[in-house]
């Protein structure tokens, strides 16, 4: 396992649409451990592979101590409620700052585990967020492009604040 450099914002990579997994192997494994270690090296919750500059659809995500952290491999949404919550986001590519976003309260999700085995999850409340915010990221989506155009520059002006100091 590796800590890899993370991709900052305003990098055009963060911007891109990843590829699908197509090969469900050792190197995909390799790729899942690392993610993990750098997510929890940058103190975050969820992560994605385009994060460290890795053009593929992987997402780790550690919620819970009880059950750990999960991989997911080519997530898709399937379903999203109609019921939205509103949650503070933020991003390990834009560390220091973060904002309210407005999502759906829960949603399905099918992906793949690493062996390439397909499943479906439903989830609500944070994890129902979680997903949401990293499948935007897999589609190219940054998550301060769901902020009205006046948010975001101002959150942009926190984030190169912070990253002065």
């Amino acid at each position: 396992m590796t800590i890899r450099p993370i991709v900052r914002y305003p990098d055009p990579r963060l911007a891109l649409p990843a590829r699908p997994v197509t090969a469900f192997d050792g190197a995909l494994r390799e790729l899942a451990a690392d993610l993990l270690e750098t997510m929890h090296a940058a103190r975050g919750i969820g992560i994605t592979a385009p994060h460290i500059g890795v053009s593929l659809r992987v997402v780790v995500l550690d919620l819970d101590p009880v059950s750990g952290a999960r991989t997911y491999v080519n997530p898709e949404m399937v379903w999203t409620s109609p019921e939205m919550i509103t949650h503070q986001e933020g991003s390990v590519s834009m560390p220091g700052v973060n904002d309210d976003i407005t999502r759906h309260a829960r949603v399905r999700i099918s992906y793949r585990d690493v062996d390439g085995n397909t499943h479906t999850e439903e989830s609500q409340g944070l994890r129902a967020v979680c997903h949401q915010h990293e499948i935007d990221q897999l589609n190219g989506m940054f998550w301060i492009k769901r902020l009205s155009r006046l948010k975001r520059e101002r959150l942009i002006k926190r984030f190169e604040k912070v990253s002065r100091t």
